[in-house]
């Protein structure tokens, strides 16, 4: 429908009427003020701001946002180039690999000296026969000779032989302890073997974490500020890629006499009122107030107030009502947040709630 001159102009006059009776409460209310149970302070809109950085060191692959872009929690930002580390995942696993197999060789090697351990066993019984045997023999020689039936030759033989059968069958004994403390080493080299096996794994675990955590991803949903690094750009650990800012936490701060500050609550009423649009009326709740007096900023315009000892107060704005509003958000607008002292007190209709 096209709207003619005359309408335009009539538009153009209430517009201008509804902005001249706003800037007409806005300049009351600064010069006569809304009553001792209100103070106010100037101070400007802020919002928290947050860095999306690189863990690792490393070369940017792209970056999938621009300045002003609207991102939400979760969103993939940027890349960060994984050559590197994708041919160090392959080494691990490729010793992975390696020790899976040590872990059989070392089994097999367990096999190998049970076995030992088994046969010199065996051998020990079988030598304790023959030094039974032995001496059996040496005690009818003994006996023979002293009937005169034997030689004292073949005493000393028997005996002879006795402890030749002792000593094969003392290092017999000797062998299966040996054979027992290779056993032991054997299940040692297993244990080392799936020790490594856990460590490769482990390996491969964090490489693969560095390499998801090259996507460069947003915590939480925000506006792009600044794109600190560009595409190709080489950043040490902990780089800046992207500055974002998350427009669903806004507050306003501001300074307040120390008379004043030990009146406010924690969650007091707060009315925002900023200079680019003094006909809104924006709700907001004191989130901060500094545990220690400070001087004033020097944007404080008197030489007076900067004297004074203030304290530092946090307003934070309604979420709900930023979520609404979340492409017309800006920080940095200056403006003036009005707190209610005193919970009686009737806010004027100058600073009654008008949002958008």
């Amino acid at each position: 429908m096209r709207i003619g001159p005359r309408k335009l102009l009539l538009l153009a006059a209430l517009a201008a009427v509804v902005a001249g009776a706003g800037g007409y409460l806005w300049t009351d209310l600064n010069r006569n003020g809304p009553g001792s149970g209100f103070v106010s302070g100037n101070g400007r809109i802020e919002a928290t701001e947050f860095d999306i950085a690189s863990k690792l060191g490393g070369r940017v692959r792209d970056i999938q946002v621009e300045e002003g872009d609207v991102v939400a929690a979760g969103q993939v930002l940027a890349h960060m180039q994984v050559q590197t580390l994708e041919a160090q995942r392959d080494e691990a696993r490729a010793r992975h690999a390696q020790a899976i197999v040590g872990i059989g060789s070392a089994e097999a090697q367990v096999n190998v000296r049970e076995n030992e351990r088994d046969a010199a066993i065996a051998l020990v019984a079988q030598r304790e026969s023959e030094v039974d045997a032995a001496r059996r023999r040496l005690k009818r020689s003994e006996t023979l000779v002293q009937e005169g039936a034997a030689s004292a030759q073949e005493v000393d033989d028997d005996r002879a032989r006795v402890l030749g059968a002792q000593a094969a069958l003392a290092a017999t004994r000797a062998q299966v302890q040996a054979a027992k403390a290779g056993v032991l080493a054997a299940r040692a080299q297993v244990s080392a073997a799936r020790s490594m096996v856990t460590a490769a794994e482990a390996t491969v675990a964090r490489i693969d974490a560095d390499i998801d955590d090259s996507a460069l991803v947003a915590p939480r949903d925000g506006r792009v500020q600044y794109r600190i690094a560009e595409m190709g750009e080489v950043v040490g650990p902990g780089g800046k890629v992207l500055s974002l800012v998350d427009l669903s936490d806004v507050y306003m701060t501001f300074f307040l006499p120390e008379v004043v500050a030990g009146r406010l609550a924690q969650g007091a009423e707060v009315h925002v009122v900023l200079d680019a649009a003094p006909e809104y009326v924006l709700p907001a709740r004191v989130s901060f107030v500094a545990s220690a007096a400070q001087f004033t900023p020097k944007t404080v315009e008197t030489a007076s107030e900067r004297q004074k000892l203030m304290f530092r107060v946090k307003a934070r704005i309604d979420r709900d009502l930023l979520r609404k509003h979340l492409a017309h958000v800006k920080t940095g607008l200056p403006g003036v947040a009005w707190v209610k002292l005193d919970p009686a007190a009737e806010w004027p209709d100058g600073l009654a709630l008008k949002v958008p």
